[in-house]
């Protein structure tokens, strides 16, 4: 399949298609005739939870670090997305899922028409006024990945009650944009090996507890924001930090459960599909942890699991997707199906992408299971679905 690597492990530290660069999260097409203009973006699922959403990006600079990818840096400079439940949202637009200067470099690595990411737009609409005391969860995305490329899981946890905040670790994701039009891409060296794979997640955990720091800014009343530009109203005391979750898909996961382990105000998480790297993620922690992985079939299990289980002394569970790929836990799974036709995907090459399982029906388990952990962890909400198998979803196999 062109543009693709060699098959990797079900849980490889990057995505099912590795890119020149050696990065990539959401599975690369391969190079297709294109539509010269596509006007119309593609659909994201909606929401399912009865909040309106609120989105607003913030430009944040640690100014006791460097940065770790681009010699001369003299700080350390990353975006996030925070989503929230809003209290009206007559008037403001609806934000993009993707910034639209990261547009052209997202879809020159990942195959996508740049006309229709460009004209992507997400369910969060930009600036609204915020509806907030709430639970917060932290999202940190797979190697080379944007901030958004879990939209759709962030914004049905919004909808359902909590704040979500997305993190860009810049020249570790493909692109970043930032305020003042600036397009940082990855800059991470392309032979990656033990050594980087370990400074990855030292930087990224750093970002993470950084971020966990300027939310206690905002939440106070302050403005972080590089421009300072101006805050949506209402974002003062929203976030409940006595309450704090964090997932991740790939590398993201083994970042959330690396910075679990290290900083005691993440008090839930859950790893999508990673592979956990360094000692950190692997040592657990005494709080909960959820580990969701693809369909592996017969494969042995990855052995850094093994070793997280025996380790983690809070409540644990894994779970594995009937059907699924590493690439079925982000927003790939749903955009990919719509992009196929147009760019020239055969049915087995977008099986191998975003796997068997129907993307809606993915989407629709995924949702349900990670709102069922926080809601239990976070708000105390007792889960059927986190006690055994459910006949609602037979895909989802208890594995221990």
């Amino acid at each position: 399949m062109p543009g693709l690597a060699p098959a990797l492990t079900r849980r490889s530290l990057l995505s099912a298609a590795v890119l020149t660069a050696g990065l990539g999260v959401i599975t690369r097409a391969p190079a297709a005739a294109r539509p010269r203009s596509a006007a119309e973006g593609y659909t994201l699922p909606m929401p399912t939870g009865p909040e309106q959403l609120g989105t607003v990006a913030l430009h944040l600079v640690d100014r006791t670090r460097t940065d770790p990818w681009v010699p001369g840096r003299p700080v350390r400079e990353i975006m996030i997305q925070i989503w929230y439940p809003a209290r009206h949202i007559h008037g403001h637009p609806a934000a993009p899922w993707l910034s639209p200067g990261a547009v052209p470099h997202f879809s020159e690595m990942f195959g996508l028409p740049a006309e229709r990411v460009r004209a992507t737009a997400t369910h969060g609409r930009a600036g609204a006024p915020v509806h907030g005391g709430r639970p917060v969860v932290l999202y940190s995305p797979g190697l080379g990945g944007d901030r958004g490329t879990s939209t759709v899981l962030a914004e049905e946890l919004v909808s359902h009650g909590y704040i979500v905040v997305t993190i860009d670790h810049t020249h570790d994701a493909s692109e970043v944009e930032f305020p003042d039009g600036r397009v940082e891409v990855a800059a991470i060296p392309p032979d990656i090996d033990e050594q980087i794979i370990a400074q990855v997640v030292a930087v990224r955990e750093a970002d993470t507890r950084f971020v966990l720091d300027q939310l206690a800014v905002v939440n106070a009343g302050g403005n972080p924001d590089a421009g300072n530009r101006r805050l949506p109203i209402g974002l003062r005391g929203a976030f409940d930090l006595n309450r704090i979750g964090m997932f991740g898909h790939s590398l993201g996961g083994s970042t959330a459960a690396a910075t679990m382990h290290h900083d005691r105000r993440i008090k839930a998480g859950v790893n999508l599909d990673g592979t956990l790297v360094g000692a950190a993620a692997v040592a657990g922690s005494d709080r909960p942890f959820l580990l969701l992985s693809s369909d592996h079939g017969t494969d042995p299990e990855d052995p850094t699991w093994d070793a997280f289980w025996t380790s983690q002394r809070g409540w644990k569970r894994e779970l594995s997707l009937t059907g699924s790929v590493h690439g079925s836990f982000n927003d790939g799974q749903v955009l990919y199906p719509q992009a196929a036709p147009e760019i020239g995907l055969t049915p087995e090459q977008l099986a191998g992408m975003v796997g068997t399982l129907r993307p809606q029906r993915s989407v629709t388990i995924q949702r349900d299971y990670l709102r069922a952990f926080f809601d239990q962890h976070l708000r105390g909400r007792r889960s059927r679905l986190m006690c055994g198998a459910d006949p609602r979803y037979p895909e989802i196999r208890f594995v221990r």
